[in-house]
């Protein structure tokens, strides 16, 4: 990025998103929306576990309407995350949820447009078809304006309308001029409280179609809160590894307001996976910072299981850096600004450093570890847990 992107904050609830405001986390339930207690349940473990908004979906309006009971059993169980309803294709649920939920989620590609079969639009039937999205969107932007309800456009590359796709194509040209038309709708009717995302499968469509809508952004002078995603990037390692680098890259830009990792697990998988993109791309600490080799020939203990030990003992000292090398050779040199580290020093050997300095020497192995945590104890690392 040439020019720094700084958004707006705005409030969604009790929660702040955007400007100076830390990354937030997201996740959303996979319940069926009419069962209130799965779907509280639901809500309370993806709490605990970090997330800090939760989408629930709304595909009609008893289940818009079943977001009230939701959110009643919530607050009764002491939980006031805001919530957020998801909304497709029904205009109307969408009025619903945003006198109960604190954000509404719409897609243009297929909240108002309808699929017609065409594959070709003149220019009048495109100031019709805009003039008609003005007219079922107002409503919900009155809504949400007298409850203080702020609305995501979010934009997906696989949901792009025929009229959208028959000018530009379905490219990240397109999933920006689709945001920005519901942008200037909202921007006529004088309601501001948005975010914006631009999702795909696509890792590089994802990120280019975001970088674009920055720009086109930057050239208006807007400045919207952005959420970032890879959309069904799918489970296990590859699910990560999409999330971590289309959401990575773009924070690693400072762009970026709230992210949702999606994964097709349990919801709950996706937090820990957010927490560790936003720590790694320079975001809030959740938990230690583990600098590890891969070790070599040179390593003569068993480094692997000693990282497995250190973790468990230490990975919940969130902002801590410690080193775990295989041997003085690289060792002091790369763990670069570790606050400790644990670094070979012979046939089952260890010593401990603090800082770039070596402080204890020629551990026996199986001591080090208790050795090591004994010296971040000293340091009162452990304070603020044993207190």
């Amino acid at each position: 990025m040439e020019t720094p992107y700084i958004s707006n904050t705005i409030r969604i609830g009790n929660l702040l998103v955007g400007g100076k405001e830390p990354v937030r986390i997201q996740s959303m339930t996979n319940t069926d929306t009419m069962n209130t207690l799965a779907t509280v349940e639901q809500v309370k473990a993806l709490a605990d576990a970090g997330c800090e908004m939760v989408r629930i979906t709304a595909p009609g309006n008893k289940e818009a309407y079943n977001l009230a009971n939701i959110k009643t059993q919530l607050l009764q169980s002491g939980y006031t995350l805001p919530l957020i309803a998801d909304i497709h294709y029904m205009p109307q649920a969408a009025e619903i949820a945003a006198g109960i939920v604190e954000k509404v989620r719409i897609n243009p590609g297929n909240y108002t447009d309808k699929n017609s079969g065409k594959f070709q639009f003149t220019e009048q039937e495109q100031v019709e078809a805009l003039l008609k999205i003005h007219e079922k969107l107002a409503p919900l932007l009155h809504i949400c304006k007298r409850n203080k309800t702020a609305i995501r456009i979010g934009v997906n590359h696989g949901s792009l309308s025929e009229r959208i796709v028959s000018r530009y194509g379905n490219t990240p040209e397109g999933m920006v001029a689709s945001a920005m038309e519901f942008i200037e709708i909202c921007r006529e009717e004088n309601f501001n409280d948005l975010l914006i995302s631009l999702k795909a499968s696509h890792v590089k469509t994802m990120t280019d179609a975001v970088r674009l809508f920055v720009k086109s952004m930057q050239v208006k002078g807007y400045a919207y809160p952005l959420h970032l995603g890879v959309t069904e990037a799918g489970n296990g390692n590859e699910g990560r590894i999409l999330s971590a680098m289309g959401i990575g890259s773009l924070l690693m830009d400072g762009i970026g307001n709230t992210i949702r990792v999606s994964l097709t697990e349990d919801p709950v998988n996706e937090i820990e996976v957010a927490q560790q993109i936003i720590q790694a791309s320079g975001g809030r600490a959740y938990k230690a910072q583990f600098i590890a080799c891969p070790s070599c020939g040179r390593t003569k203990y068993n480094i692997q299981k000693a990282l497995q030990e250190v973790k468990a003992k230490t990975q919940h000292l969130a902002g801590l850096k410690i080193a775990v090398m295989g041997c003085i050779v690289n060792g002091p040199g790369e763990m670069a600004d570790a606050d400790f580290g644990y670094i070979g020093a012979g046939e089952g050997l260890v010593h401990l450093y603090k800082g770039k300095e070596c402080v204890q020497k020629n551990i026996p192995e199986e001591l080090a570890v208790d050795a090591l945590v004994v010296l971040i104890e000293k340091n009162k690392f452990f304070e603020s847990e044993n207190k």
